[in-house]
């Protein structure tokens, strides 16, 4: 947004703002200084002895109104206000917000880069700077994962179990947050019956648990037709798809047959939003190490 208006509204302004300062300079000296005209008639008494006139506005009035008169002046001189002219002293207020940031930027900078240089067993080591990342973390993702990052409500992933739906390195957790991730488990409603949806969980619950002869179910089949590109043959997922891996003790939406069921039928679609627009790469590196202490 610009600072001034256009010169067409610009105009505009100047001349309302002029044409009110000597109205109402008229009409305080036309009330206490204005000759006041007899229309011929006798005035007209009010309780016995309150007439028209009688009690004029004390001069003190003027004074106040007067002196706010020249302040308005002055001010209108001196900063911006009447249209285009930006004032003697050329204040803008989009000057100073920048010299705020210029003033932040020069006092933290050196903060900054340290924090963007320290090693990362030391920055995790470093007490308030892992409280300052735990406030950060609870203001843009507790909301979603907990103040604590455990996850809510078998919707959103647990962050401190080790297990990364898009991979585990400092390098894949940092471009989860700056990017965001868009995960989609396809619904097979449509392509499986009710058995063969039982028969798939069941395989699923027994394969993950580490049971042995949980390959010769028949639920086996049915993952090496539909299920196998996305999750691999042995199942550990493809963190390139965000595929989680079916043979660990990790399920994203709940391990019950009722969960595994839902998520076979209906599908599952997961949106982790980008931050790279709100967070920092000081504060980026700040949930990092807080996550992966």
């Amino acid at each position: 947004m610009a600072d001034l208006p256009s010169s067409f509204w610009g105009g505009w302004v100047v001349a309302l703002t002029i044409g009110s300062l000597i109205w109402l300079t008229w009409m305080l000296f036309s009330v206490f200084f204005g000759k006041s005209e007899s229309d011929g008639h006798d005035k007209i008494t009010w309780d016995e002895n309150l007439k028209e006139g009688g009690h004029p506005a004390p001069m003190w009035w003027f004074w106040l109104i007067l002196t706010a008169l020249i302040i308005s002046v002055i001010y209108l001189m001196l900063y911006p206000g009447l249209g285009t002219f930006s004032g003697i002293l050329k204040w803008s207020q989009t000057e100073r917000i920048e010299d705020s940031y210029a003033s932040y930027a020069s006092e933290f900078e050196p903060v900054r880069n340290s924090v963007l240089s320290m090693e990362l067993k030391e920055l995790q080591s470093d007490v308030a700077m892992m409280n300052t990342a735990a406030n950060t973390f609870e203001r843009n993702c507790g909301m979603c994962h907990s103040r604590s990052g455990y996850g809510l409500a078998d919707r959103f992933p647990n962050l401190r179990d080790g297990e990364w739906q898009w991979g585990s390195t400092l390098a894949k957790i940092e471009e989860s947050i700056r990017n965001g991730r868009r995960a989609n488990m396809p619904g097979w409603s449509s392509s499986l019956n009710e058995d063969q949806i039982s028969d798939l969980v069941s395989f699923l619950q027994q394969w993950g648990s580490g049971v042995e002869g949980a390959e010769s179910l028949p639920g086996k089949q049915t993952y090496d037709r539909l299920c196998i590109g996305c999750h691999g043959i042995d199942g550990t997922g493809n963190i390139n798809l965000g595929a989680p891996n079916l043979v660990d003790t990790v399920w994203f939406y709940g391990k019950t047959d009722e969960a595994i069921t839902e998520t076979l039928t209906k599908g599952r679609v997961g949106i982790m939003p980008a931050f790279e627009d709100r967070l920092t790469d000081v504060q980026i590196r700040l949930i990092v190490a807080w996550l992966t202490r």
